[in-house]
């Protein structure tokens, strides 16, 4: 299968140019890069080995009888493994192209045991572009499965080479027929919410209902072998059971698109100025039992350090406070349960949707410093505050 992935949030994967070891290495995350085509890292997971040992023990078994002696089944099933990655390889690479095209940044390619997908920085920005680069994908395998026939018909094929060739003709004609399906993940998903995008003019409803279409694709993955072959079916049967994992893998993929879809729908209402504390300034050798006296008293849920200047330093920990029992209240001094203001702890308190979630993962901490364009200070941003408002509780 393939897909392409818009990502948001994930840490940058190394750029051309960039002067650390271009070798094949291990991401813990990711996998193993294995090559850089156009600049583009391309993953294996690790998972992969293991599914591909599997393939090729069952591959070589289905090997017509003159394909002998068996060291020559598994090396031809070895190549037929490679050779269907490469074809993998080469239809997300169209989809990297595309979307390059449309100055879109690709991130990496990570290929998995079910295939493969393109992760993109960001979605393409309208209807147009995103059926671009998702309809080049499946047309790839296609025009493989092309070249395929044309090499079959052009050098007369015979032996170990016609059979490679023609294993990777169906393959590529499966992968890109399969694609075309109208549901998420596949690129025929894609291709509908693009469809759906332009109709309604609404992203976010185009991605649940394309989500709900690849629920529905994933679901008559099991049912249509069911009807078919009735008490035939054997659930032992290898092409049941890489059915049943392609199903459960699409319906995980199409609901991790609807709650994607969902939080984008939420972050026009995440507001700094809206979620943000009211807070007191106070010197940080006061007793803590005093400082929570103020904060009461002025109605205020957050309390900032200040020096003699009366400039704000530090940022009172609330988690700390809270762990901080009674009886030992007026024996200690505020200050110490704070965190000093560095730079990216000070924000704007114009902040809000994408642009507040990526200031604040740039310098991750509990509290956030909320100042006004002018300099003042207009509260104290808590963290937990935006996370609550995040997931929508």
């Amino acid at each position: 299968m393939s897909g392409i992935s818009p990502e948001q949030d994930r840490p940058q994967a190394q750029q051309p140019g960039d002067p650390r070891p271009e070798g094949p290495r291990r991401d813990l995350r990711y996998g193993i890069v294995v090559a850089r085509p156009f600049g583009v890292p391309v993953y294996i997971s690790p998972y992969w080995f293991l599914v591909a040992a599997f393939v090729v023990v069952f591959y070589a078994g289905s090997l017509p009888q003159s394909v002998q002696p068996s060291g020559v089944r598994y090396a031809v099933a070895a190549a037929f493994v490679v050779l269907l990655y490469a074809s993998v390889l080469v239809h997300e690479l169209s989809h990297c192209v595309v979307a390059r095209a449309f100055k879109l940044t690709v991130r990496r390619i990570q290929l998995y045991p079910l295939g493969g997908f393109s992760e993109i920085e960001q979605e393409p920005p309208t209807p147009a572009k995103e059926f671009g680069v998702s309809v080049v994908g499946p047309l790839t395998s296609i025009a493989l499965a092309a070249c395929g026939l044309g090499l079959n018909a052009a050098l007369n094929l015979g032996g170990i080479p016609r059979v490679l060739i023609d294993q990777l003709i169906l393959a590529n004609l499966v992968v890109g027929i399969f694609n075309l399906l109208p549901g998420l993940p596949l690129d025929g998903g894609r291709m509908l919410r693009a469809g759906v995008w332009k109709i309604t003019r609404r992203p976010g409803t185009a991605t649940i209902a394309t989500a709900w279409s690849g629920r529905a694709l994933a679901v008559l993955l099991v049912i249509v072998p069911v009807a078919l072959l009735g008490s035939r079916l054997s659930l032992t049967s290898t092409y049941v059971l890489w059915l049943a994992v392609i199903a459960v893998f699409m319906w995980v993929s199409s609901g991790q698109a609807i709650r994607a879809a969902r939080v984008r729908d939420r972050l026009p209402a995440l507001q700094a100025r809206l979620l943000a504390r009211r807070a007191i300034p106070i010197p940080g050798n006061v007793p803590l039992a005093e400082a929570i006296r103020r904060a009461d008293e002025a109605h205020a849920r957050a309390l900032v350090i200040i020096d003699h200047e009366s400039t704000p330093i530090a940022i009172v920990n609330e988690t700390a406070v809270m762990a901080t029992p009674q009886q030992r209240r007026p024996w200690i001094e505020v200050g110490s349960l704070a965190r000093a203001i560095e730079p990216g702890l000070v924000l704007s308190a114009d902040l809000s949707g994408m642009a507040l979630i990526e200031a604040v993962q740039r310098s991750p901490a509990t509290e956030y410093l909320l100042i006004e364009p002018s300099g003042q200070v207009f509260g104290v941003l808590a963290a937990s505050d935006l996370d609550h408002a995040f997931a929508g509780v």
